[in-house]
């Protein structure tokens, strides 16, 4: 073990349990609107059942593994990491359980009400015994639990209401599904938006679903289930359709080993006993939780806000703008092929990259598409447009990653009607996931063959496009078009080991490039400067470049949105780090890049964070920016993100994060860039009226 790395390392589990606390804050600010402050609650949710899901069951198959091993930034074995885990998120249940209520009760007034059955006025009662007879009843797969009858098998995530029932002195237990089916929550009538949960509902008319038995100890709960498969574990014969083994796969997950048990009232002890020998977990793995057990319907809540309160209650309406760098009436190609264009998500519509697409496929001087995906929209017209252009004979080359967690079956199905349209659609590799977002386009002309090339630092997912923050760059560069035609051969051949002139592309020469380019500003000592903007650091390598680069003087600034192992301002090591992370109404997204000062700055942008399986365990891919106005502008986005002083929280040395004093100014990146996003569309807007305002006025002269 390195105890010089210890020094100024943290666990990773634990730094992101400290990004999601980051979340539960936005809910707790009262200049977020209340809807959205409830939406964030919802979203450190939903971030804690993926954790537990994936982390936390990862580190579960560990700690029953018989060679134990420790983790290299805190020295833990995975059973010490679980014990900190569960102590850590102890206080979040309490401290999101009052979040909720005070948000519930701010909204009350504005007739927003989720309701138990005794807070009903006497008609809603009636209606909710009738929907109950009459819609839910009919559908309930009640099951009873003693020696006749085994304990049922409770899927993830999914609410159960219990019961301890008792007949002719005999005692067993009750067990009543909540109907995946039917609607989490009932809408009552009238003009308020009052609502009662499924759950609630079973637990009013438990006595009339197990009307043959006394009933008393009701509850209901939720189990989470380890979820950390990877097809990689799997055997895998040369001949097998790689779609089976993902089906199969997603079955598996369903029977996976529960990790935690959540209930929302105290458990007997013989009833915890019982749950805990049932799921083979211990007490501490129980969590109480007073608000509700899922808050996914919540966001079904938020679209009911009536008008005259929406400017109140939630964020005021942005959709994304006409990108500033694009022209409306010219072909997007001929504008790339002039220029380098860049769009900024959500800030920016993702329009003209949807536009390239169905443009290359209508062009006739287009021979082929090739694209990587990790992650698309249930609904995807860039699905539509590549099967359009493989339709008219462009040769469309997917290679999509069906290990994408939780978006399997959606890219399943993507892969299916890929093929059925004519594209030759290609997987990821045993071992390694393809993260890359990349897209190359190639037409061919008389002087040869002509590259259009994409990079972006998200999904081509037309939904998460207007959420998360991400940037695109559309280049007509010939070299970097090479480098991505070569990337695409080498993916079609199972050639992971490539190089390139331009892109750099892991898991062979990602890493490395970046450690050297950290480097050289080392030799540069005060004089250099490292901005890098990214999701996530726990690579040890880069850890120690970066210790290595701040002990030479250099200025390092990183921007980390979650998981960040490195403690910056420890004396002797970390002095000239400084980590920022932002958590605001949108999602941060962008990987970026920069080393240097001036005109001997390099920068990337790509979709790699300086994590060990995203530079050794996956296919990543970063290009350089060389176009200067393209440059400048990610530069401004970096300066604002760093001067962000009402969202940005700083990193401490303990491990804590802290909001940025405000001093001067308030700035809000996020809305900052919103802003000169509206003010660049009506500039562009108003000069694209300016010819034939000049026309009518010259008209008017004569």
């Amino acid at each position: 073990m390195d105890g010089e790395l210890l020094k100024y390392t943290q666990n990773r589990e634990l730094s992101w349990l400290k990004f999601n606390k980051r979340v539960l804050e936005e809910a707790k600010d009262p200049d977020v609107p209340l809807m959205e402050r409830m939406k964030f609650v919802a979203i450190f949710t939903s971030n804690l059942d993926e954790f537990f899901m994936i982390r936390v069951g990862s580190l579960y198959d560990m700690a029953s593994m018989k060679v134990q091993t420790t983790d290299k930034r805190s020295g833990m074995t995975a059973q010490q990491q679980l014990d900190r885990i569960y102590e850590a998120v102890a206080p979040l249940y309490k401290e999101r359980d009052k979040t909720y209520a005070e948000i519930k009760k701010k909204l009350n007034p504005y007739g927003i009400c989720g309701l138990s059955f005794k807070e009903l006025q006497d008609p809603e009662k009636k209606y909710v015994k009738k929907y109950f007879k009459d819609q839910i009843l009919p559908v309930l797969s009640p099951q009873i639990v003693d020696a006749n009858h085994p304990f049922p098998h409770l899927l993830n995530k999914e609410i159960y209401v219990v019961a301890s029932l008792k007949q002719d002195n005999k005692k067993m237990m009750g067990i009543v599904p909540v109907p995946q089916y039917i609607s989490e929550i009932l809408f009552l009538p009238g003009h308020d938006i009052r609502y009662i949960r499924m759950e609630k509902i079973l637990m009013e008319y438990l006595e009339v679903i197990f009307d043959k038995y006394e009933v008393s100890d009701k509850n209901y709960i939720c189990v989470t289930r380890n979820a950390d498969i990877s097809p990689d574990d799997e055997s895998l014969d040369i001949n097998d359709d790689f779609r089976v083994l993902m089906k199969k796969t997603l079955s598996k997950r369903r029977r996976m080993a529960v990790v935690r048990l959540e209930t929302a009232n105290p458990l007997p002890e013989s009833m915890e006993t019982y749950f805990c020998e049932k799921f083979h977990i211990t007490p501490k793995q129980i969590f109480r939780t007073k608000m509700p057990l899922k808050l996914s319907y919540i966001f079904s809540v938020a679209e009911k806000v009536p008008e005259h309160l929406r400017r109140t209650l939630v964020y005021e309406p942005f959709s994304p703008q006409k990108a500033a760098m694009v022209e409306d009436e010219t072909s997007i190609m001929k504008q790339i092929r002039r220029k380098d264009i860049l769009l900024s998500y959500p800030y920016e519509s993702m329009e003209p990259f949807l536009k390239l697409l169905k443009e290359a496929g209508s062009d006739p001087s287009v021979v082929t598409i090739k694209i990587t995906i990790y992650r698309l929209a249930k609904k995807a017209r860039l699905v539509e447009y590549l099967c359009a252009a493989a339709e008219n004979g462009k040769e469309v080359t997917v290679l999509i990653e069906l290990r994408a967690r939780f978006d399997e079956q959606n890219n399943i199905e993507w892969s299916e009607r890929l093929e059925e349209a004519g594209c030759r659609v290609i997987y990821g590799f045993e071992n390694y996931k393809v993260h890359s977002k990349i897209c190359l386009i190639t037409c061919k002309t008389r002087n040869g063959y002509q590259y259009i090339t994409q990079v972006g630092t998200g999904n081509y997912n037309e939904k998460t496009a207007a959420m998360y923050t991400d940037v695109c760059l559309m280049t007509a560069d010939q070299e970097i078009g090479q480098d991505a035609a070569a990337f695409f051969q080498n993916m079609s051949m199972g050639n992971l080991r490539g190089t390139y002139r331009h892109l750099i592309v892991s898991p062979n020469t990602l890493k490395k490039k970046v450690l050297e380019l950290i480097e050289e500003e080392t030799k540069k000592g005060t004089n250099g400067r490292i901005i890098m903007k990214m999701n996530s650091v726990t690579d040890v390598e880069f850890i120690e470049k970066i210790s290595m680069a701040s002990r030479a003087g250099v200025e390092v600034d990183l921007l980390v949105r979650g998981i960040c192992c490195i403690l910056p301002g420890i004396k002797g090591y970390t002095d000239h780090v400084r980590v920022t992370s932002i958590v605001g109404r949108f999602l941060e997204h962008p990987r970026i890049f920069i080393f240097g000062r001036g005109s001997s700055e390099k920068m990337y942008i790509g979709s790699a964070d300086m994590m060990t399986r995203n530079t050794e365990k996956r296919v990543e891919v970063a290009c350089p920016v060389y176009d200067p106005e393209v440059r400048e502008r990610l530069n401004h986005m970096i300066q604002v993100m760093l001067e962000d002083n009402v969202k940005a929280r700083a990193l401490d040395s303990s491990g804590n994060y802290r909001k940025k004093e405000q001093t001067g100014q308030p700035v809000d990146a996020q809305e900052v860039f919103m802003q000169e996003a509206v003010q660049e569309a009506a500039r562009v807007k108003k000069q694209a009226k300016r010819p034939f305002l000049d026309f009518l006025l010259r008209i008017f002269r004569r």
